[in-house]
């Protein structure tokens, strides 16, 4: 039985691309999820793997919609293995059932790990550069600028801890810790 997996990281995104692409190639058994690849623990691919019996194959629209890393890539194919079942790409030379696509899927899980890293790399080098012109990343503060000034020097007095700070402003601890640590630490990356 041809057992499919379709993945996309945000709710935002749809999987009707994979989908259309599993139901031509007869795939009737699909599992859908909305995840981040990066994280290997993802409860629809367990039940997806958990459900894999001897001669199945598990379908994927492309890799990188099954793992991110070259390591989570080799538990999921120990996984696909020990059930008797192999692997099989939609957009890839992969089929698990020769040594060629064995190789072939290794490569390009170390491919799709070293394409995650160049991103990463990328992405915080932008926010370095753009935080040395003095853009501010992340989140916007949830307080003005004159409220936190009054919650850091609350919390400089020693009076208050930083629960009691966030109390007093009625705020989070975590808002205080951020003001508190980016006066006080200035290399500090909230």
């Amino acid at each position: 039985m041809l057992v499919g997996y379709a993945r996309v990281s945000t709710q935002e995104q749809d999987t009707s691309v994979q989908i259309a692409a599993m139901h031509a190639a007869g795939v009737r058994v699909i599992f859908e999820e909305k995840a981040s690849g990066a994280k290997f623990d993802r409860p629809v691919l367990r039940q997806c793997l958990a459900s894999l019996k001897t001669g199945d194959h598990f379908v994927f629209y492309k890799l990188d919609r099954v793992a991110r890393s070259l390591s989570d890539l080799l538990k999921i194919l120990d996984r696909v293995e020990r059930s008797g079942a192999c692997i099989r790409s939609l957009t890839e030379p992969i089929d698990t059932t020769t040594p060629t696509g064995r190789l072939m899927l290794q490569i390009l899980g170390a491919m799709a790990e070293f394409e995650r890293s160049l991103i990463r790399e990328r992405c915080m080098a932008g926010q370095k550069e753009a935080m040395a012109r003095g853009v501010h990343c992340g989140r916007a503060l949830s307080v003005d600028d004159a409220t936190a000034v009054a919650i850091v020097e609350a919390y400089a007095t020693g009076l208050y801890t930083l629960k009691g700070v966030g109390q007093r402003f009625g705020v989070s601890d975590s808002v205080v810790k951020r003001l508190v640590y980016k006066k006080t630490k200035p290399n500090y990356r909230s």
